[in-house]
């Protein structure tokens, strides 16, 4: 396996892969093109976003600053807007439906490491790497999640869901309910 094959599987990957590093820089100069963009141009915007993510329906509005790894392992269902200052290390699949609102300072993250120090880094006597595992986010349709909320790796939102500001989900949220806190929990049916 590649490490990339490696990383969508969640396997232990190396995240200095050349390939990696490669699709690291891709997503960055196409990133660095937009956040600088006029917000009147509409078409260029299009452009960058149809070559960076894996897939973006029609409608998808996305403000600038905006952040990701690598762009293609994103997938936006149409008229989703992500506001401004969003994070989605998109280590592994990140997938939103549509109608979404993800409010501004939200992180989407699919890496993960071993907790403890000695398991986590791989010294192999010249120089030293960490141990990173991945998995995917799924966000259903017509999902609102609010601002500076924390989505951990192996999450999956339902439809229909609203997710408080401020909210750190270390877990799956069903179908049409409100949730929120740290950690997140439901609080009432919709």
């Amino acid at each position: 396996m590649t490490e990339k094959e490696k990383m969508l599987a969640g396997d232990y990957y190396n995240s200095r892969d050349s390939e990696l590093i490669q699709m690291y820089h891709r997503a960055r100069k196409l990133l660095k093109q937009y956040n600088k963009l006029d917000s009147e141009l509409i078409e260029e915007r299009e452009q960058i976003l149809d070559e960076l993510f894996g897939f973006k329906g029609n409608g998808v509005w996305i403000e600038s600053p905006f952040f990701c790894d690598y762009g293609e392992n994103i997938s936006i269902g149409e008229n989703t807007f992500v506001n401004t200052n969003c994070m989605f290390l998109d280590n592994n699949k990140i997938t939103i439906g549509k109608n979404g609102l993800i409010a501004p300072y939200v992180q989407i993250y699919t890496a993960n490491h071993p907790l403890k120090a000695s398991d986590r880094i791989v010294d192999d006597g010249q120089s030293s790497r960490y141990l990173t595992s991945t998995e995917p986010v799924t966000i259903g349709d017509n999902v609102w999640i609010g601002g500076n909320t924390v989505i951990f790796p192996g999450v999956t939102i339902g439809n229909n869901v609203t997710i408080g500001a401020g909210s750190v989900v270390t877990k799956n949220v069903p179908d049409n309910v409100l949730a929120f806190g740290n950690p997140c929990e439901i609080k009432k049916q919709l």
